[in-house]
């Protein structure tokens, strides 16, 4: 890791901060509701106060919800400290920020999260600030970070998670080596196994050194595995695609076990990894992140209000029974979810963003609000990505690949593996209706495909002065593009009002209209 850990900390924490200032600023703009905050504004409040979602209309009884409680138990929290509006209409305290303080401080902490996850992947505190700074700078994250809607605590669960698996890297393969050179040092003076074999008066082979150079050795409890479950599991917890983060991440964090014992000089590392870390492996993906999954849903357990509580009855198995009858019915809404939507997209058009989704538009005419233009004004939230992050990160999976196949260099990997399970599973529903923002937890995978390229770029401690001049430089000078894009773009994704020929000129394309 980079030397001097005050300074790493300093300079990933001014990234954030930059992130925070960003997001909260204005975030009670535009006021009222806007697109899916209907929904869930409405159901974080009816979990604050009955502890289930309920029907929003009526503002009794239960509603039928399509999505897990975790992100609207978030949203209930900030609605409980900064405020709401009531079914009837009634402000309490600020009900804008109540119900958009929370995605602002996950989309402050994912950026964070990013640039000490990069930091430590890429082993430069230049580079982790890099990562965090275009996650900051990105024009989709943003929005996401400032309207009470769920993806942006998918997408942060899903980036904790991927910063604890490095840090179990780092420390599994650490305890490894320690514990290869704790036995090397024990086993000195110890006769090999073919002699003990041809000698009676030798002692008996050790049993337990002969298993560990065939398997490796043991390597005990992993905190930051089981911490990277939890996080998975919390993020299943908001929206249930995080299962297939689940299955990239834990597939990629066995693949690094037996890597590991290659390493260490293990003669079956397969087999070793199969035999050493599939138990704890399996207690860390599995079962951890179930049971979070279903902790989330304690509210509704505990209560006696929420939908299909007591279809069965009212004992602990008819709960189970009417829970699972939950989860199914919302199974059959999500595969017959078909119906036409002015924003929606496929699957592959996200990777050039040619359907963002304006979640918010406005016409002002001249002297109101602000308007000092005689053809009249726009005021818009367009959930749009910045270009330069999208479709460099985009093209840039090309060259990621190419480095996987020359160097088979594990970041790569990462990069590969983390945006194919949040983007690959989308194409496998055609005719569902969607939209370009469950993009988003492809992002992060996107930026470190972006900061690992940039790495190769800027070049080693030992490459000449002109390859590293002529880096930095490409590196700068896409950083500071990147940096004016999201200004030029920010007045259409924070909702300012803007002459309508300057809104105009920033929809490139029709679809973006």
């Amino acid at each position: 890791m980079p030397g001097n850990p005050l300074t790493g900390w300093l300079a990933t924490l001014s990234v954030a901060v930059l992130a925070g200032i960003l997001r909260f600023w204005h975030v009670t703009q535009p006021r009222g509701i806007y697109f899916d905050e209907v929904y869930y504004t409405k159901d974080a409040l009816g979990l604050l106060k009955a502890g289930y979602e309920i029907d929003s209309n009526s503002c009794t009884g239960p509603a039928f919800v399509v999505h897990p409680p975790f992100g609207k138990w978030l949203m209930a929290a900030s609605e409980g400290l900064f405020g709401y509006t009531s079914c009837n209409g009634t402000p309490h305290g600020s009900p804008e920020l109540g119900w958009r303080f929370s995605a602002a401080l996950f989309g402050t902490l994912a950026v964070l999260v990013l640039a000490r996850a990069a930091r430590r992947m890429f082993r430069s505190t230049l580079l982790g600030c890099f990562a965090g700074l275009l996650m900051a700078m990105d024009g989709l994250e943003f929005v996401q970070s400032r309207i009470g809607i769920l993806d942006i605590f998918l997408m942060t669960g899903i980036v904790v998670a991927l910063a604890c698996l490095l840090v179990d890297r780092d420390h599994g393969r650490a305890r490894l080596a320690d514990r290869l050179t704790t036995a090397a040092v024990a086993a000195v003076g110890v006769p090999s196994t073919s002699a003990a074999a041809g000698d009676p008066d030798r002692p008996p082979v050790d049993r337990r050194t002969q298993r560990r150079e065939v398997y490796g050795p043991r390597l005990g409890l992993r905190p930051w595995r089981l911490a990277a479950g939890a996080a998975l599991g919390l993020s299943m917890g908001v929206k249930w695609s995080a299962l297939y983060s689940i299955i990239g991440l834990s597939a990629l964090a066995l693949a690094w076990d037996v890597g590991a014992r290659r390493t260490g000089g293990a003669r079956r590392p397969v087999l070793g990894a199969l035999r050493r870390d599939l138990p704890g492996w399996f207690a860390g993906f599995v079962v951890l992140p179930t049971m979070v999954f279903l902790a989330t849903w304690t509210g509704w357990f505990v209560t006696d209000g929420g939908y299909y509580r007591h279809f069965y009855g009212n004992g602990f198995v008819d709960a189970w029974h009417g829970w699972w009858k939950y989860q199914m019915a919302v199974l059959h809404f999500h595969e017959g979810l078909h119906q036409g939507h002015a924003s929606a997209s496929h699957p592959l058009s996200w990777l050039v963003m040619a359907r963002p989704v304006a979640y918010y538009y406005l016409p002002v005419t001249y002297g109101k609000s602000g308007c000092h233009d005689p053809a009249g004004c726009s005021r818009e939230v367009l959930a749009l990505g910045n270009p330069a992050v999208w479709w460099v990160g985009v093209a840039g999976l090309l060259a990621v690949l190419a480095w996987w196949v020359a160097r088979r260099d594990w970041r790569a990997a990462l990069v590969l593996v983390g945006f194919g399970s949040a983007f690959l599973p989308w194409l496998l529903f055609p005719a569902r209706t969607m939209f370009f923002f469950y993009a988003l937890p492809c992002l992060p995978f996107l930026i470190l495909g972006i900061t690992g390229l940039a790495g190769l770029a800027l070049g080693s401690r030992d490459a000449s002065d002109t390859r590293r001049l002529v880096g930095a430089l490409s590196v700068g000078l896409y950083t500071i593009v990147v940096v004016l894009l999201f200004a030029y773009f920010y007045p259409i994704l924070a909702a300012q009002v803007i002459p309508y020929s300057s809104w105009r000129a920033r929809m490139w394309f029709p679809g973006w209209i």
